[in-house]
């Protein structure tokens, strides 16, 4: 199969991940481009980041329109990060990549669970306290800069699980925080953009916005407490997948 019909698959799976579930991007993205596409690492990250946030935004926009983003939470949420995020990256030079990917599995898993085995909740409205969202920002930042992945992942289960979001609306300020943090993250990496292979990256970021309006349309259609428990089961997977492969 050529380079670009799996940069066009890839980016169509990832965009409706990002679309319907708020979180997925750079966890998909990067396995893809390195195991399906043949990228570094390195370059591979830059990609996923380029990627990740022109879908977010294009997704953020079209969960906007509908009222299910929580702008002063989600800015407040992502702003609380950057710091524990830059000091968590810098303390990631220090371990070793299988503790990384070993913690980072066991994170999403814990995550995964706990909103599998939350009960159904009236999707009503609900009040965040500025302060419950910087702390919860703050520590998914130095999560996230530790382990190098996770920004939409743990994102949702934190707006979900700590600060009480709908689900619907979790979905929609999670694409903010990612928006942010990809941009904070892409603007570290600005000379490396211009290595990238445009003639894979271009379609796979077309694909992946596609996707995006898809997804959104689709997580319309689905309940919150349904999409839920898909996140869940999705994070779950990841999750294990992660830990065999740190583990054999």
């Amino acid at each position: 199969m050529s380079a670009l019909v799996l940069a066009l698959v890839a980016g169509a799976v990832i965009g409706l991940a990002l679309g319907a579930l708020g979180g997925g991007g750079s966890v998909l993205a990067v396995p893809a481009l390195i195991y399906l596409l043949g990228f570094t690492a390195v370059v591979a990250t830059t990609a996923s980041l380029v990627i990740v946030t022109l879908t977010s935004v294009t997704a953020l926009v079209a969960h906007a329109g509908d009222g299910h983003v929580r702008w002063r939470t989600g800015l407040l949420f992502a702003a609380a990060g950057i710091g524990p995020a830059m000091l968590g990256g810098a303390l990631a030079g220090q371990l070793p990549e299988a503790v990384l990917t070993v913690s980072f599995a066991v994170v999403a898993g814990v995550a995964a669970l706990r909103m599998l085995r939350s009960r159904r909740v009236v999707e009503s409205a609900v009040t965040v306290r500025p302060g419950r969202a910087a702390a919860a920002g703050a520590g998914l930042g130095a999560v996230t800069g530790v382990l190098g992945v996770g920004g939409g992942f743990l994102a949702v289960p934190a707006l979900v699980g700590v600060l009480g979001l709908r689900m619907r609306d979790a979905v929609g300020t999670s694409l903010l925080v990612i928006t942010v943090n990809s941009l904070a993250a892409l603007a570290t990496r600005a000379g490396t953009v211009e290595e990238l292979d445009w003639a894979v990256v271009g379609p796979f970021v077309g694909a992946a916005i596609l996707g995006a309006w898809d997804g959104k349309r689709l997580s319309a259609k689905v309940s919150g407490h349904t999409l839920q428990r898909i996140f869940a089961v999705l994070l779950l997977s990841v999750a294990v997948f992660m830990l065999i492969d740190a583990v054999l």
